[in-house]
């Protein structure tokens, strides 16, 4: 059916529809209250760039119809989550924000955590969201300064420096009382919550008498925690009378951007505000309802959203919390806030937004151009080893020449400093996986090199039935990046000043500086690993008393099951005796 045909078909119904390019992949989903008027609007009338960008791409549609707005939002999530559709960029980062955790444990003690997946259970209270995670940080570094938490992971045997300095009551060798440790808790609760009174009284009084006693090293660390304190403190310039804890969520668009910002209100004050710009397809509405979807399906649900009345049609009933608009008082006064900040970040940002589609669009359609076709996945691969030892590989992969970290992955190889025989242990288990299991190909495949990877490359895909182009990069000399070759081995002339140039010298990096960490994190391991590890019933307490006796390995090496028994279960010393002899000589080398 002609695409002209099929809009008139569509039905003025609530749904989602998917936009489909020439290959038949889903390139944006979308959803709309009344599916004929919206995806007929796609194809009449201007755009701005982005839509102008995404319409040049479309040769056919399909949709679905719901019952309700609900409905399409919750299906519309789903979708974008299982096509990861290149035009529904603001769902790829699914990291969550982080939270301080003040743990209900037996020893108080605060730490920065993230909600990995939805309902995740912590075993204490939560304070966020904290959209900048340096901000969480450096709040719980000022509270284990201010208050006596546990600082030691696991407890010490021995009392700590923490404990002569008065920042810990001795948790490692000391009873404290329970209600020295609630207090402590309930103190540290009273600053996560705003109430810095008590805090800053006390603080004012110590740095007073440290000065009056001359000690005015102490009184300048007291003023500086101080200063600290009431930084925080300035930051959470909202009041609201009755101290309730709610979200405020409003936005601002203009010519083909869109930012939004996010206030989060706990106990009356301001805790943290949250900032997002992004290129605007389709209305305003529709796209910050479906982005305040995803957030929440990835963070700690609110007592209660504000948001503008535009946007209470299509997020009615869609979430298990309320969701409510407002039209004065200060709750209202924080919704025009929120629009406000909305406006200014985009007015400072959106010529840097402009700037980089523009840079990236001129390095893929010379991409395109190269290749003949239109390449979004790419995928690089990159292997490292020591002498043939703790030999691994790393994938990289960029979508639209944009890292997609969900996507990388890391490979432990067959030990050997062979090269070519890693690249290809590593090409084949990708890519057998792919035809097995199914997933997504790549549109082209970079290996760091040039003949020689290129041909294993060839081997193994023309083994797995598999057609995507390859292509090398190589580097001179100075190991800098200095050419692209095609799968014939052609040199590809790209100019080394060229946006797409850059980019491409970037993969390169990218592969390498993750192929090489995590092979340093494998060699790190294996130069501290003992004959000791992995034995059953063989802890880290019965190791470090069996070392303290017999003072080594090698002295180990030397005894018999016997007596090895003497200080460990039967079992427990015959697995020893076995992994010790198993080990061989050169292990007494490891302490």
């Amino acid at each position: 059916m002609d695409l002209k045909d099929k809009l008139l078909t569509l039905p003025s119904k609530p749904g989602c529809y998917q936009m489909l390019n020439a290959d038949g992949k889903i390139i944006y989903v979308g959803k709309a209250i009344n599916l004929k008027n919206r995806v007929n609007s796609y194809f009449r009338g201007a755009h701005d760039y982005k839509t102008t960008k995404l319409v040049s791409h479309i040769a056919d549609f399909n949709y679905i119809v719901t019952k309700s707005e609900k409905e399409a939002l919750i299906l519309e999530y789903n979708l974008i989550k299982e096509h990861d559709p290149e035009y529904n960029i603001i769902f790829r980062d699914d990291q969550s924000y982080p939270y301080i955790l003040l743990s209900d444990e037996q020893e108080p003690y605060c730490a920065v955590v993230r909600l990995r997946k939805k309902g995740a259970k912590y075993k204490g209270k939560l304070f966020g969201p904290y959209p900048d995670v340096g901000a969480a940080r450096h709040t719980v570094d000022l509270i284990n300064s201010l208050f006596e938490t546990r600082k030691c992971f696991p407890l010490k045997k021995e009392l700590c420096l923490y404990y002569h300095i008065q920042k810990c009551p001795g948790y490692c060798v000391k009873e404290v009382p329970a209600e020295e440790k609630e207090r402590i808790r309930n103190e540290i609760d009273a600053f996560l919550s705003g109430d810095i009174g008590d805090t800053v009284k006390d603080l004012k009084t110590k740095m007073l008498e440290a000065s009056e006693a001359m000690d005015f090293e102490k009184a300048a660390s007291y003023r500086d925690l101080l200063n600290d304190v009431q930084y925080v403190a300035s930051k959470q310039d909202v009041q609201i009378r009755n101290r309730e804890d709610f979200d405020i969520f409003n936005y601002a668009a203009q010519d083909g951007y869109i930012a939004i910002t996010g206030l989060f209100i706990r106990k009356g004050k301001l805790l943290s505000d949250h900032k997002f710009l992004d290129y605007l397809i389709g209305d305003p509405e529709n796209y910050v309802s479906s982005y305040l979807y995803q957030f929440y399906s990835l963070q700690k649900e609110p007592k209660t959203l504000y948001i503008p009345e535009s946007l209470s049609v299509y997020l009615d009933e869609a979430f298990p919390f309320p969701v409510k608009t407002v039209t004065r008082g200060n709750k209202r006064a924080l919704l025009k806030q929120a629009e406000e900040n909305s406006l200014v970040n985009l007015k400072q940002h959106q010529s840097i937004l402009s700037r980089k589609e523009h840079y990236y669009d001129d390095a893929q359609r010379e991409l395109d151009r190269i290749f003949g076709k239109e390449i979004h996945r790419i995928e690089l691969f990159d292997n490292s080893h020591t002498a043939g030892k703790e030999t691994v590989a790393a994938m990289v992969v960029y979508k639209d020449l944009k890292p997609s970290k969900k996507d990388y992955r890391l490979y432990k190889l067959e030990e050997g400093a062979d090269d070519l025989k890693s690249m290809h242990e590593v090409l084949y288990r990708r890519y057998f996986r792919l035809v097995s299991e199914g997933g997504e190909a790549p549109d082209l495949l970079i290996v760091d090199g040039g003949r020689i990877q290129i041909d294993v490359a060839k081997e193994v895909c023309g083994s797995l039935g598999l057609t995507f182009p390859i292509a090398g990069l190589g580097k001179n000399d100075k190991h800098d990046t200095n050419y692209l070759m095609s799968s014939d081995y052609a040199m590809i002339d790209i100019d080394k000043s060229s946006n797409l140039f850059f980019i491409l010298a970037n993969m390169q990096d990218e592969v390498h500086r993750f192929a090489i960490t995590y092979h340093r994190k494998r060699r790190a391991k294996a130069v501290y690993a003992s004959p000791l590890d992995g034995i059953p019933g063989l802890g880290k307490k019965r190791r470090t008393s069996l070392l303290r006796l017999y003072g080594s390995i090698k002295a180990l090496r030397t005894l018999s099951v016997e007596k090895l028994a003497e200080s460990l279960p039967q079992k427990v010393a015959e697995a020893l005796y076995q992994k010790l002899h198993e080990e061989g000589e050169d292990a007494g080398n490891v302490q």
